[in-house]
């Protein structure tokens, strides 16, 4: 018997099918946004197409940092929104926060890390510091009077974080910081930082690091602003060195010598805004492209009905709602008290995979205007290469990713 020859069972067959593949997406949809979740992506998407785009160029052009815009991101409450509310932040999650960075960086990735990552440090500042430093470094931040750096990267340990040299001495109730650190978000403009010393000199490996929260403005602290990066040019990166410069004792962050871990639960969460920086860039690209396709003509009609344009879309959507679902996941999961670091590497691998390759498909459909600043494309095929390196090389994520899925030690 064929079902074409009886159109009353086949729409009975097809109706089954239909509403057992709903309610099938409807258990696995997990990342349903509740009211309050639509509305602070919506009123990030407002601002950030209503207020970003009046800074984005000159910021990237100039390498400057939009200080009237992160005042503005700051009085709307989009800064540190995943600071507790008794810390001056709106104690959401970093559900919300990926929301937040991903609807930022759809207009532009340069602003949207400018402004938004004035916070970098706070994550692992709210997890480890006392309730002194909370109420001193934490407060500030949200309402704009203060921004934060956190400090690692030195110029020759990047990926591998246990290899720092700079060094802080304990001499009676200061501590005595020396050495350089480089590739610093927000290194010439930062008030605090927090920063990766190593304080023991044996142990094991792993414990012989601290961190100490240091006023930037201390005797003996030289700042250089980097210049002349690719992309992310609005967002503001330096090389400190550190002279001999006192800290106070009290400045040390949660127990002395868990710094290195100090510092990886930084990166479990910084990962997840990381990644959905990839997804509002990739997001941004793609919209980007089918404005062009839809106005361009090529052959006396619209690129857009050229069936290779229709299969690039298709396959970049995919990409990207793929993306968006790890990264909603891996920002959920944290949400929920489950820190796999695994999860976090894997949205920001990927992601930031997804984001390079969206973005390079995206300006091949301008063709050759994509080559040149007039077109934004050309802004975020430079800006998205980073997310590819900071928070850890895309080298790293895959080797946390495969050594804790085997099991590997060391």
């Amino acid at each position: 018997m064929e079902l074409s020859n009886h159109p009353v069972q086949l729409s009975k067959i097809l109706n089954f099918l239909v509403v057992n593949i709903l309610l099938v997406f409807e258990q696995y949809n997990y990342f349903e946004l509740n009211k309050e979740q639509e509305d602070i992506k919506r009123a990030a998407r407002e601002f950030a197409e209503s207020e970003i785009p009046k800074f984005a160029k000159s910021c990237d052009e100039n390498e400057e940092f939009p200080w009237e815009l992160w005042k503005k991101v700051c009085k709307n409450g989009f800064v540190g929104v995943f600071i507790d509310e008794k810390y001056g932040g709106a104690g959401y999650g970093y559900f919300e926060n990926a929301l937040i960075w991903e609807e930022f960086h759809r207009v532009d990735p340069g602003c949207g890390f400018a402004t938004l990552g004035t916070t970098i440090g706070a994550e692992t500042l709210q997890l480890n510091g006392t309730e002194e430093q909370k109420e001193s470094y934490l407060v500030p931040l949200p309402k704009g009077e203060a921004i934060m750096a956190i400090m690692i990267t030195e110029p020759h340990a990047g990926s591998d974080v246990a290899g720092i040299k700079t060094t802080a001495v304990k001499e009676g109730g200061y501590w005595v910081i020396n050495g350089t650190k480089t590739f610093s978000t927000n290194g010439s403009i930062a008030d605090y930082a927090i920063v990766l010393c190593r304080t023991e000199d044996e142990g094991e490996r792993h414990r012989r690091f601290s961190t100490i929260i240091v006023d930037l403005k201390s005797e003996g602290i030289t700042r250089t602003k980097l210049r002349g990066k690719i992309g992310m040019r609005a967002s503001d990166t330096a090389e400190i060195h550190f002279d001999n410069v006192h800290v106070p004792g009290e400045n040390l962050m949660g127990v002395r010598g868990k710094g290195f871990y100090h510092i990886m639960d930084f990166f479990n969460r910084s990962r997840t805004w990381v990644a959905a920086q990839a997804v509002g860039a990739a997001q941004g690209a793609l919209e980007l492209a089918v404005s062009y396709a839809k106005e361009r003509r090529v052959f006396g009609e619209p690129l857009s009905r050229f069936q290779a344009i229709q299969f690039k879309v298709a396959e970049i959507a995919t990409k990207i709602e793929a993306a968006r679902c790890l990264t909603y996941k891996a920002a959920s999961a944290i949400d929920k008290g489950k820190i796999i670091p695994e999860l976090s590497a894997m949205a920001k691998w990927y992601a930031a995979r997804v984001a390079v390759e969206v973005v390079d498909e995206c300006l091949q459909m301008h063709g050759g205007y994509g080559y040149f600043s007039d077109y934004d494309i050309s802004r975020f095929y430079r800006d998205v290469k980073v997310l590819e390196i900071y928070e850890g090389t895309k080298e790293i994520e895959k080797w946390l990713i495969g050594r804790r899925i085997l099991g590997v030690k060391r």
